[in-house]
């Protein structure tokens, strides 16, 4: 357990636990997203206060806090939630960024680039000139998706790395998010220190593939 203040006021955060994943399988927007901004938004900001620091060193500049807020949505509630890192201060989307978020049955913690960058093709250009770099760079357990809306993942092991980045460079649509997942009830994600440890160790894997992307 670790006691922090979010928003002046005190909470335990405890990491995650089934109810938080059962959160998306409420029905209604208005319902779900009540639920998401009670029960898991909190641990969201919780998580940054506790990573902000290492998270700044590993980027090599500040990094801001974004919150998902579902604002597009009318009628179909969201079917994961999630926080991003990101050193623009206004917005993440177009930027590479960092994430830590939950779909139904898993927690993940991802590197992003997704499709509204407008950087999207220099860097994926950039990438799959150090693609050498980039594969020793990732350890074989992490995994990578090629978009964010669906829940689905494969290990570096498993995926056509090249192919995965080409298409992030030549598709308008096209993404490229790495990291580390674990099941909604791996003991992890219930145990605040072993996630924490997860977290940081992720994104300090990675922040050498995020430096180079910003070096555009």
């Amino acid at each position: 357990m670790i006691i922090i203040k979010v928003e002046g006021d005190v909470m335990a955060f405890n990491g995650f636990n089934q109810e938080d994943f059962n959160t998306f399988l409420i029905d209604g927007l208005d319902e779900r997203m009540k639920a998401i901004k009670e029960r898991i938004q909190p641990k969201f900001k919780a998580i940054y206060q506790i990573v902000e620091e290492d998270v700044n060193k590993a980027a090599g500049h500040e990094m801001f806090l974004h919150i998902a807020r579902h604002a597009r949505r009318t009628v179909n509630p969201p079917t994961d939630t999630w926080s991003a890192f990101c050193h623009n201060k206004r917005g993440y989307k177009k930027h590479p960024h960092f994430q830590v978020g939950l779909w139904e049955d898993n927690l993940f913690v991802w590197l992003a680039y997704i499709y509204e960058s407008p950087y999207k093709k220099d860097i994926g250009r950039k990438f799959l000139d150090e693609i050498d770099d980039i594969q020793r760079t990732i350890p074989n357990d992490f995994y990578i998706s090629l978009d964010h809306t669906k829940n689905e993942a494969s290990q570096l092991q498993n995926t056509d790395l090249h192919k995965g980045l080409e298409r992030f460079y030549k598709v308008k649509k096209g993404e490229f998010l790495v990291g580390k997942r674990f099941a909604s009830d791996d003991p992890i994600v219930q145990d605040v220190d072993a996630l924490i440890k997860e977290i940081k160790h992720t994104i300090h894997t990675l922040a050498p593939i995020y430096r180079s992307s910003m070096d555009i």
